[in-house]
């Protein structure tokens, strides 16, 4: 089943993508003065929505990029010289950022991430005060005002109106302590042993902490940030370095994190990295068995296998479908009343628990299936063959522009009758790269590659025409 776009007509943005700011550091839009001017204008916003009779709390963390410093600092001083209060929590996973903006009943929460991008890259993503991402509306408002500096200035306060800094004692150990209590009661980790990499990222210190409390045995990779090195050949991108650790550990399952850790990569005890809709189904099915999944019905984005629907189906548990993007998944079960969903690139919601993609909350809820089941990954994950899906990234210098040409979308088209009841046909300008993704998906593998190949070269050929032909 397939919910409406929630982007369709929407607001026009310039700044912001499918998970907020985006870019290299300290060039284009990802510098202090845009942290400075997000910080003023959502604090702004808050005044004016809120009609608050105090001054506005923001909490502000970030991964573990070298930039990180120089962005936190400018959001900071944004906040406060608009007349919010930053509280500032230091290096936090961004799903941990998003807990602590709800547990301590902050107006908002901004994390300082570009997730799986390179180090160079540096990134901004806002929570309003429940720990959920701020829908496109909003993110257009705060853009508009971003660049009106003069409303900015016109309300500057002064005096004693000028906000202050404190500082978020102990993030992680509440976070570590919430991640915890989300397994269930009468569990434990114990006799278990656990392939961990965290990508040098921000659960460097929350992840290792959660599984060895837990009583797991648990084998470490990536947990040396030095500023430069978060994602650098490890983590959710690289997972055949985490499955290299499972083989020679003979660990139960190995766990590869992204930078920012809303997502993660799972290894089963032979070494073969298990697909993010597997996980999706095993955890839905599980929810189902034990009356605990809402509605009898989960959220996935249009990137999710059709073998997954079928095996959703069987189970008597009807799909909807999202816009690629956690933030889109999590508007889907809002508005559907539904508490689990996620992506086939790893990002799982699971709402009775968190508000946003949590890697390390996502391992602990498959490691809770495997516990309560008796079955290892492999047999659980077996129970969905996903379909041969190829998805191609092709890079072009406007992606947006592709969406609008009239030769793709006959390509489009074309490709569809073609594989008609037998697969689909995904194109979309990526959010956070610019790149145009191409997926094709069907049961004859060398007809969906030959399909998705033909229709890439095509793409790459009117872009680099600029265009021609609109």
């Amino acid at each position: 089943m397939t919910t409406k776009d929630p982007r369709a007509g929407g607001p026009r943005r310039l700044l912001f993508g499918t998970d907020g700011i985006r870019g290299v550091a300290n060039r284009g839009a990802m510098t202090a003065d845009t942290a400075m001017a997000l910080g003023r204008a959502l604090t702004h916003l808050l005044h004016e929505d809120r009609k608050l009779s105090r001054k506005p709390k923001v909490v502000i963390g970030k991964d573990t990029r070298l930039s990180g410093d120089m962005l936190l600092t400018a959001v900071a001083a944004g906040v406060m010289s608009q007349g919010g209060d930053a509280w500032l929590a230091d290096t936090l996973p961004t799903p941990g950022l998003a807990n602590l903006a709800s547990s301590t009943r902050a107006d908002a929460g901004i994390v300082i991430s570009a997730s799986h991008n390179p180090f160079e890259d540096n990134g901004l993503k806002i929570f309003d005060g429940q720990g959920w991402k701020l829908p496109d509306e909003t993110e257009a408002r705060l853009e508009r005002l971003m660049a009106d500096r003069d409303a900015l200035d016109a309300a500057r306060p002064q005096a004693e109106s000028v906000g202050r800094a404190f500082p978020v004692r102990d993030a992680v150990g509440r976070y570590v302590v919430s991640l915890k209590s989300a397994f269930p009661k009468g569990l434990t980790l114990e006799g278990m042993t656990i392939a961990l990499d965290c990508a040098n990222g921000a659960a460097y210190q929350s992840a290792p902490a959660v599984f060895e409390e837990l009583g797991a045995h648990v084998h470490l990779i990536g947990v040396s940030p030095d500023g430069s090195n978060i994602n650098r050949g490890l983590g959710a991108l690289h997972p055949e370095i985490c499955a290299a650790e499972v083989l020679k550990t003979g660990a139960d399952l190995g766990v590869a994190l992204d930078g920012d850790a809303d997502r993660s990569i799972f290894i089963d005890s032979s070494g073969q990295v298990v697909d993010g809709d597997q996980i999706m189904f095993l955890c839905a099915a599980h929810m189902k068995h034990k009356g605990e999944l809402k509605h009898d019905a989960v959220c996935a984005t249009v990137m999710s296998n059709m073998a997954l629907e079928t095996a959703l189906a069987r189970e008597g548990i009807r799909l909807y479908r999202s816009q690629v993007g956690d933030r889109y998944v999590a508007e889907c079960l809002r508005r559907e009343d539904l508490n689990f969903g996620g992506e086939k690139s790893g990002h799982l919601i699971f709402v009775d628990h968190a508000t946003t993609g949590d890697g390390t909350l996502a391992a602990l809820q498959t490691l809770a299936v495997m516990q309560e089941s008796g079955l290892p990954l492999k047999e659980l994950a077996a129970r969905v063959v996903p379909l041969p899906q190829i998805l191609i990234n092709v890079r072009v210098a406007r992606p947006a522009e592709v969406e609008g040409n009239p030769e793709v979308a006959r390509m489009l088209e074309d490709c569809r009758s073609r594989l008609a009841g037998r697969g689909r046909v995904i194109l979309r300008p990526s959010g956070t790269e610019p790149v145009v993704r191409v997926m094709m998906e069907g049961e004859d593998l060398a007809e969906v590659t030959a399909l998705a190949q033909e229709c890439a070269e095509l793409v790459e050929r009117v872009m680099e025409r600029g265009g021609e032909g609109k």
